[in-house]
């Protein structure tokens, strides 16, 4: 089995980590390589197994780079949270054990495409090449793609709609639009909801809407999400995974749609999603009773 490491160096028990690892690895592995500075295009590289050392951004940044390329994923939490990077450091080379015998669940992760287009351009969202051929900008995410307010931080306005629905007018500093698996990104610290992992939906929750009523929506994954900048600042951007992002201006469309592919990301068994969320977020805790 051919095997690339993803290693975030920047954290500092990965080195020693990677250094234990890769003498083990490659008794029983073709390891194809150390990857450390998360820029490489994955799509092309010939391997069999990924195995992510760092956090959730580091296997946000893995997905993202894959672009379609069906890889099993899996990741070590060496970050704060770890709900994508399911797997303890402690379970080092264990983990892999399991997964070099097929023994690991898998949990196929809807991504999202995004595409910029200008909004002098005619065209039909639900065509998917055309929109790729005439769009300035475009990129996948498995959390979320986020249009965000920016400098000088003045309310912006979009045109929020569907495929399906004319859809309506929002003011406010921004929006996200996120899967299940972002839900318990940035999308729960603006108060959307918490999507179990198997949904497939895709949630938009607004950032500050000027607007008492204004509440997040969960809808199918099938449809097609479009924002138009109707007003915007000079630092409006479309951000992805918050990692990548593109400068938005007035009349500019964000069209966003369930992607051609999902991610397959190896799950830990020993880790459930309720128990991730208590654990982690404090979900579902008891009131600290006073019992005397």
């Amino acid at each position: 089995m051919k095997v690339l490491v993803v290693a975030n160096l920047l954290k500092p028990k990965v080195k020693p980590a990677v250094e234990r690892i890769v003498p083990w690895l490659r008794e029983r592995v073709d390891l194809v390589g150390i990857e450390a500075d998360q820029n490489i295009d994955l799509s092309t590289v010939d391997v069999d197994l990924i195995v992510v050392l760092g956090g959730d951004g580091t296997l946000l940044s893995t997905a993202r780079r894959l672009n379609g390329r069906q890889v099993p994923v899996m990741g070590f939490n060496f970050g704060r949270l770890g709900f994508l990077a399911s797997f303890s450091p402690e379970q080092l080379p264990d983990a892999i054990t399991e997964a070099l015998a097929g023994k690991l669940p898998i949990s196929p992760r809807l991504m999202m495409e995004a595409s910029v287009v200008a909004g002098n351009e005619k065209l039909d969202v639900l065509d998917r090449d055309e929109v790729r051929r005439k769009r300035q900008y475009g990129d996948v995410g498995l959390n979320d793609a986020v249009i965000t307010a920016g400098a000088p931080f003045r309310m912006i306005e979009l045109q929020v709609a569907t495929d399906r629905d004319e859809g309506f007018r929002y003011f406010g500093d921004g929006m996200i639009v996120c899967t299940a698996s972002g839900s318990t990104a940035y999308n729960i610290s603006a108060g959307g909801p918490i999507l179990s992992a198997e949904v497939e939906a895709m949630c938009l929750t607004p950032l500050c809407p000027h607007s008492l009523s204004f509440r997040p929506i969960v809808i199918g994954s099938s449809h097609v999400v479009v924002l138009t900048a109707q007003r915007v600042n000079r630092g409006s951007a479309l951000v992805m995974d918050g990692q990548a992002s593109c400068a938005l201006v007035r009349g500019d469309r964000v069209i966003i749609r369930r992607a051609t592919h999902d991610l397959i990301l190896l799950d830990n068994p020993r880790a459930g999603e309720w128990q991730a969320l208590g654990e982690k977020l404090n979900w579902a805790s008891v009131p600290n009773y006073n019992w005397k």
